[in-house]
């Protein structure tokens, strides 16, 4: 009998190591994101003006990519918007972007180059159209824009997108009843300032760092979008659909001392991609965005308002799959 037990002893030991070998296994997938190396190589993430939240987002996430996959090199190329985004991933000039749901909209209804291979990684968070003037002007109103020296935005951006169709609903032509200025985020403060404008409309997350710091230098106050003109955007459908009625909160600009919350209309933004992305490098990308979001929150507040519950909402894009993967994995 005694040489009975040292084989099993052997055998129980074999089958102990098997299972400890199995619990580290578990354990690295655990310890490790997905389970298995990192992906790595160069993409292009395509954000916004120097002083927008695109901009800021975009490079503290590559910072966080960069500590979850050491070996993926990710350049940042600035942009006018929205608008230009969606079209550098849909031509495949950039592999990743941000952009506002009714850009993404409107390049799909107009059937532009590459439209049908876009595809949604996460809902991030709203837009506010932020309408400015100096804190002694005499405009009150949208309506009060007519003759006046308007800054729509950058061609090609976002904010023109959206600037245009407020004019328009509150019966303005933006080429003929106003003096049209192209400026955005970037020059948009400082002309204000200078009286070069008599106001200018922005479009981004709260607070954005440009009207921040104008707010430290000058005087301003924000115009209200009251629910008329909301209304009459509504009525035309397609893209309006987007545009929900809000209120800017009294705390997003500290320093101005509203003395009250500003209605106006906001839009949501999405993390995008394409059809052709790979989907592994996508899933990995998608958690980090999840996972960072109260890191980055502490020094771009509009990242606090990425929420896990409401990230898969990527209309009108369909989700990517290896955002579809990432969702599914962390399922309840």
């Amino acid at each position: 009998m005694s040489k009975v037990f040292p084989r099993i002893s052997r055998r129980r030991a074999l089958q102990g190591a098997a299972a400890g070998f199995v619990v580290f296994g578990l354990l690295l997938w655990w310890l490790l994101p997905l389970g298995e190396n990192p992906p790595s190589g160069t993409i292009t993430f395509s954000t916004g003006g120097s002083r927008g939240v695109y901009q800021e987002y975009g490079d503290r996430l590559r910072k966080e990519f960069r500590k979850d996959m050491p070996g993926l090199k990710v350049k940042l190329l600035e942009s006018a918007g929205s608008q230009q985004n969606v079209r550098r991933v849909a031509t495949g000039k950039a592999d990743f972007t941000i952009a506002a749901a009714d850009a993404v909209e409107t390049y799909e209804l107009e059937h532009r180059s590459g439209a049908g291979q876009l595809r949604g990684v996460a809902r991030l968070y709203d837009d506010y159209v932020q309408l400015i003037v100096p804190r002694d002007s005499d405009i009150t109103t949208v309506t009060d824009l007519r003759h006046k020296r308007v800054a729509i935005g950058l061609p090609n951006s976002g904010v023109r997108l959206i600037a245009d169709r407020v004019l328009k609903a509150a019966g303005i032509d933006p080429d003929k009843d106003i003096t049209p200025m192209s400026d955005g985020i970037d020059t948009g403060p400082g002309r204000l300032r200078h009286d070069k404008i008599d106001a200018f409309f922005w479009s981004g997350g709260l607070p954005t760092n440009g009207l921040v710091e104008l707010a430290r230098k000058f005087p301003f106050r924000f115009i209200p979008i009251d629910g008329g003109v909301v209304t009459r955007l509504h009525a035309e459908g397609d893209v309006a659909r987007y545009y929900r009625t809000t209120n800017m909160p009294q705390s997003a600009y500290p320093s101005l001392r509203q003395s009250s919350t500003v209605p106006t209309i906001a839009v949501s933004n999405l993390l995008m991609t394409r059809k052709d992305m790979d989907p592994r490098l996508t899933e990995w990308i998608t958690r980090i965005v999840i996972k960072s979001r109260d890191g980055i929150g502490a020094h771009v507040h509009s990242a606090q308002l990425v929420d896990l519950r409401t990230a898969i909402y990527t209309d009108p894009l369909a989700l990517h799959e290896g955002a579809r993967r990432y969702y599914r994995s962390v399922k309840p």
